[in-house]
C-alpha cells in the first residue's frame, strides 16, 4: 500500500462546514473521528441551513433528512 496525504485545500474548497476557527476544517478524517466519538456527523453532511446551528447530532441529521425526502 502507497503513503496517501491529505489533499487539505481541495477539501476546504468544497467544505460546507461554518465553524469558526475549526482546527479539523479539511482534515476530514479527523473531522469523521472526532464527530463520530460525540455520536455527531459532520457539519458537510447536513443541508447548508441545518449546518448553520451547529446541531451535529445524530437525532438532528435524521429529522432534517426526514423532512427534506419527505418522510415526517
Amino acid at each position: 500500500m502507497t503513503s496517501r496525504t491529505c489533499p487539505t485545500e481541495k477539501n476546504r474548497e468544497r467544505c460546507g462546514c461554518t465553524y469558526p476557527g475549526c482546527s479539523r476544517n479539511g482534515y476530514c478524517c479527523d473531522c469523521i473521528d472526532y464527530h463520530w466519538k460525540h455520536r455527531e456527523l459532520p457539519g458537510c453532511l447536513f443541508p447548508p441551513e441545518a449546518e448553520k446551528t451547529y446541531d451535529r447530532s445524530l437525532e438532528y441529521f435524521l429529522d432534517v433528512w426526514n423532512k427534506k425526502l419527505g418522510k415526517k
